[in-house]
């Protein structure tokens, strides 16, 4: 292998996040591979998730929203091949990392010597195999044939100015973290502030000290919640850092924190720290952490309907 392409057609950080496993543990196994990043969206790779150092080559075919439109399958081909050919004729794998059928009938134009897909039970794949994993490293194992030993990113790799300043802003311990807020507003999965801030108090109670993780910019919620919560920490407002990375970092010096579904989610799970997480309207199957660390609680399951905030704040305390 000396070419690999991963396709990902979802927008979000969390998307991104969640491909850091996939991506390591190929790097690791086919070491003189140069890996390549094409997507529907920006590349976060190169962009808000650069700090984790995640090197991957961008292939940008100048199709906005590529995949995702019938017609780019009269365009792809060729420029898929204008962009290549000066350093080689076609990809040796694709992998795509999605199931639409249009996405990947598009996706499969581009030339390659072999093609991954879970698309339609693995119908557009150029092996067929026998899984019903949903887990792609698991099946790209018996794709390959090979056995392609999972590698996980660790918190130690980012840089000594992230995890230094992750210590200066939160130097002690029993610590607990709260993510509230949704980056995309498309669906209301935000557990209510006021459950937020019951549930800090009863920690603080507990000897626990209540850390939020929040935007900057965010003024009049982060002064709703310093009001109701004296004591709460927001270690990113005092820092010249701004970036996932460090939200990482932050989280390693959690003892457990609290998130609904969003990007923040995905970042503080990397950090290998027990985590609860709430679900409503999406699916915890689908966008919750694949890893031991993590307990979810999920509004459908536990109460018959996706309203998030069916969930009481006994319910969340019991599993802190």
């Amino acid at each position: 292998m000396k070419s690999i392409l991963l396709y990902n057609s979802g927008g979000g950080l969390g998307d991104s996040i969640q491909l850091f496993p996939l991506i390591l543990s190929l790097k690791n196994h086919f070491k003189k591979a140069k890996f390549f990043y094409l997507g529907a969206h920006t590349n976060h790779f190169k962009g808000k998730l650069k700090e984790f150092n995640i090197s991957i080559e961008t292939v940008d075919l100048g199709l906005k929203y590529f995949g995702f439109r019938w017609w780019h399958l009269l365009f792809v081909r060729k420029k898929a091949l204008k962009q290549i050919e000066k350093t080689f004729d076609k990809f040796d794998l694709i992998i795509d990392l999605q199931t639409k059928l249009r996405n990947s009938l598009i996706l499969k134009r581009i030339p390659h010597k072999s093609f991954y897909s879970r698309t339609l039970n693995g119908l557009f794949s150029s092996k067929k195999i026998q899984s019903n994993s949903k887990n792609h490293l698991e099946n790209l194992s018996l794709f390959l044939e090979e056995d392609v030993i999972e590698i996980e990113f660790k918190v130690e790799k980012l840089s000594k100015q992230i995890l230094l300043e992750s210590k200066r802003l939160l130097p002690g311990s029993n610590y607990v973290g709260f993510s509230i807020t949704q980056g995309n507003e498309y669906r209301k999965k935000s557990w209510s502030i006021y459950k937020f801030t019951s549930l800090a108090n009863k920690i603080i109670s507990k000897n626990k000290i209540p850390v939020f993780f929040i935007e900057k910019d965010k003024i009049d919620l982060i002064e709703k919640i310093k009001n109701q919560v004296p004591s709460a920490l927001f270690p990113e407002l005092n820092s010249k850092y701004s970036c996932p990375a460090l939200v990482t970092a932050l989280s390693s010096r959690l003892d457990i924190a609290v998130s609904i579904d969003n990007g923040i989610m995905h970042m503080m799970a990397l950090s290998k720290i027990p985590l609860i997480v709430l679900f409503g309207p999406t699916s915890s199957e689908k966008f919750a952490p694949s890893n031991k660390y993590t307990k979810i609680l999920d509004s459908k399951k536990i109460h018959k309907t996706k309203d998030i905030n069916s969930i009481g704040v006994d319910e969340v305390l019991s599993l802190i």
